[in-house]
């Protein structure tokens, strides 16, 4: 098993956290993005290839050899309805013309969030970013079922951790912190919100990609017990030794933000996650393949720790 090359698509944060996961467990691992940019977190002994996933064909000849093959691509919000269908596509082209195993990289906006969020969680999306999740996941197991491909599909909530920006707990919350501004939540700071930290994502899809058990089946990532957000900025102020200071952004600040910005407008129909209960039950995972989700508390620790080490802060 390792000798066979592991081909990430895409290199954010949880691209870049899968291919650590691989590399510790002496997996050959090519990375694949559009930019030739080589991301921070990315070791420096992953081969990276440019190419555009949404060309099927570039696709293809960037996975060749590959045994395992990682969809981690995610554009930007709000482009996901033109390029989200087409990127899936590129990367299942690249599975089965290199007889790959395919791990799925997605979210928790397809199911029914009234209850705790499990695999056995009804499927029934509030939002047109929910249906078209829920579409892509049906495309992958599909094609599992056709025999096309083998697929595992790994599921998470809003990452946070090392690396991570542009999510509801990234560079508004750790970034404004460090920086001595007001942190800015979504939403609601007294909602539980279970958050999934990026080291045990990328651990998560490493385990997907290299476990047979995985094979036909859905996977929750690991999560640490839901929190509110108003406590997440508590504990990074703590960290600071600063004061800890937040302003909520509302559904309807975030509608008059999406006058001027296409991503906030993208996010208005996302904001039900925040303002009610949002809690996920990550045991199926954790007891199948024992292992246990990063503490909030020392997640928290080092993302600040790495907020502070980006902005050269002692």
């Amino acid at each position: 098993m390792n000798d066979q090359l592991h081909v990430i698509f895409g290199t954010g944060p949880v691209g870049c956290w899968t291919a650590r996961a691989l590399r510790e467990m002496d997996m050959p691992v090519r990375a694949v993005n559009r930019s030739g940019q080589r991301p921070d977190l990315l070791p420096d002994d992953v081969e990276l290839v440019t190419a555009d996933a949404a060309d099927a064909q570039q696709a293809v000849a960037a996975a060749k050899g590959a045994a395992v093959i990682y969809q981690a691509l995610n554009p930007p919000y709000d482009k996901w309805q033109e390029q989200f269908p087409e990127l899936q596509a590129g990367a299942l082209a690249a599975a089965k013309a290199a007889g790959a195993r395919f791990v799925s990289i997605e979210n928790l906006y397809m199911y029914d969030s009234s209850q705790p969020l499990s695999e056995a969680s009804p499927i029934r999306p509030r939002s047109k970013k929910g249906e078209l999740r829920a579409k892509m996941a049906e495309e992958v197991m599909a094609a599992h079922e056709r025999g096309e491909i083998e697929a595992a599909t790994l599921r998470a909530s809003d990452y946070y951790g090392p690396g991570v920006l542009g999510s509801a707990v990234g560079e508004m919350v750790f970034g404004n912190l460090v920086s001595g501004k007001k942190a800015q939540v979504s939403g609601s700071a007294v909602m539980p919100h279970s958050l999934a930290y990026i080291e045990d994502v990328g651990q998560a899809a490493a385990i997907l990609g290299t476990r047979d058990e995985a094979l036909g089946k859905v996977w929750i990532a690991p999560h640490a017990p839901a929190r509110t957000q108003g406590e997440i900025v508590e504990m990074a102020a703590q960290n600071l030794n600063i004061e800890p200071k937040m302003s909520v952004i509302s559904p309807f600040m975030m509608r008059l933000a999406g006058l001027f910005m296409p991503e906030a407008r993208a996010s208005v129909e996302m904001m039900y996650e925040f303002t009610e209960p949002f809690v996920v039950d990550s045991r199926k995972f954790e007891q199948t393949f024992q292992v246990e989700a990063t503490p909030i508390d020392e997640g928290v620790r080092r993302t600040v720790a790495w907020y502070q080490s980006k902005r050269g802060h002692q």
